[in-house]
């Protein structure tokens, strides 16, 4: 199986541990024999023992590499070794092996490969992190703005975004876990904390495969099987997501601790059959929302066609966006998986594997929150709201302060002679209201028209 197999684990986590099984003495490996070689290609020699029973030459080792078994007159290929006496090779290219005539093996043909420079290897690998920390920052920031978004506004508060903040949540988680597994790896720390960090990390890793389940479901359920929105509620959706994974991890955990021998720093970075007990999984989900996205996209063009109408319309934008995404990271798992050897650019294809892996939650917070028209509206909504409410409140206060001038100004209009002698009989009272009306007629005639 691939060193690469994990779910999106970047390469730069593994090429400290991928050669600790090996013991390299003079050139042998002692920790693989024949018996291993003959297990790994026991498939193929069935299948060349009941066709070809006495045209080819059988499973070999040459204390260094195991070479299958293959027919007369044609060559086995290999991929070059990648370290050898601590020193790195040219994993890009082949050995190569005849079987000849007669049914033996001649000799290897290691002359393609070719040591690498110190410094073009260090170059390539501070290039390949580089790559994947930035992607990783810009992803974080992105998700992290999102989460912000859905959780701040209460208009947005749906089940249908709940699951979405649930899907940005998972990759933050695997983001977090990639980083401490990183740092788990560069000091070597104890098998427990590597055990730990290697769980979680596999354990984010399925979680954002089934959250993208449940939102292919959740669709499924609205448009397909044209149920409630609440026939599920949110619990139902958190078990799938977070609570699958989480048995799915913890029964691979098991299985591996008390099978594989522990004999390396961290053993839980050994690649085995029993991997697939956690990358069987992400395969299926992705198969089932495929099948899911297919009834889906067919049942909302014939209602679009028919009678087109809001509710169809922002379903098919999110299934659209579903759509686009799942086959995004259903390349990004498979080229998580399987490696090209030969003439293909290893390190080319792991710039680009990186840039995948790296931008996988840029992508999530781009069409589920960023380009959403729902989240647009909302924003542009709350602000307009912002922006009046500011005005009122600017404009509430000028009214307030021209209000209390006009009291000010009703007060000075009483004479000072009144106040030291007041009106006593009702004659007096009489002249002294008719004097004031006076008065302020014409005081108010004088600010208006100025003085007469």
């Amino acid at each position: 199986m691939n060193l690469e197999q994990d779910l999106g684990t970047p390469n730069i986590i593994y090429e400290r541990t991928m050669y600790e099984d090996y013991d390299y003495d003079s050139g042998i490996n002692k920790t693989i024999t024949i018996d291993d070689c003959k297990e790994e290609f026991s498939n193929q020699t069935q299948y060349l023992q009941q066709n070809y029973p006495d045209d080819f030459c059988k499973v070999a080792f040459d204390s260094l590499v195991c070479w299958p078994p293959t027919r007369k007159n044609e060559e086995a290929t290999i991929q070059c070794f990648a370290e050898l006496f601590e020193v790195k090779y040219d994993t890009t290219q082949n050995a190569t092996r005849l079987c000849t005539e007669n049914g033996t093996w001649a000799k290897q043909n290691f002359s393609m490969c070719k040591e690498l420079l110190l410094e073009k290897v260090e170059m390539q690998e501070d290039t390949t992190q580089t790559i994947f920390f930035v992607g990783f920052i810009i992803s974080l920031i992105t998700l992290t703005i999102a989460v912000a978004i859905f959780m701040y506004f209460k208009d947005l508060h749906c089940l249908r975004n709940k699951i979405h903040i649930n899907l940005m949540w998972s990759y933050i988680l695997m983001y977090c876990s990639w980083i401490m597994m990183l740092i788990l790896i560069n000091y070597k720390s104890e098998v427990l904390f590597c055990g730990f960090g290697t769980m979680l990390l596999h354990y984010s890793h399925v979680s954002t495969f089934f959250w993208m389940f449940v939102e292919g479901m959740y669709l499924y359920i609205l448009v397909v099987k044209t149920l409630r929105h609440d026939t599920f509620k949110l619990r139902i959706y958190v078990s799938i997501g977070w609570g699958a994974p989480l048995i799915i991890v913890i029964l691979w955990a098991v299985i591996k601790g008390l099978v594989t021998i522990k004999d390396s720093n961290c053993f839980w970075l050994q690649n085995d059959l029993l991997d697939w007990i956690y990358l069987s999984p992400p395969l299926l989900v992705i198969c089932l929302n495929l099948v899911f996205l297919v009834q889906i996209m067919w049942v909302l063009i014939t209602k679009l066609r028919s009678s087109p109408t809001v509710e169809h319309k922002q379903h098919y934008k999110a299934a659209r966006a579903l759509l686009v995404l799942m086959p995004l990271l259903g390349v990004t798992w498979a080229v998580t998986i399987y490696v090209p050897a030969g003439t293909i650019n290893t390190k080319l294809f792991e710039y680009i594997q990186t840039v995948l892996l790296s931008t996988q939650g840029l992508m999530i917070a781009l069409f589920y929150c960023f380009l959403n028209t729902e989240v647009q509206n909302s924003i542009k909504h709350n602000f307009n709201l912002w922006k009046e409410k500011r005005s009122l409140g600017s404009h509430r206060f000028w009214t307030n302060s021209a209000h209390h001038h006009r009291r000010h100004t009703e007060w000075t209009l009483v004479n000072a002679d009144d106040i030291e002698h007041p009106p006593t009989n009702e004659a007096q009272i009489t002249n002294h209201v008719d004097d004031n009306q006076t008065d302020k007629t014409n005081n108010i005639q004088t600010t208006r028209f100025g003085s007469i």
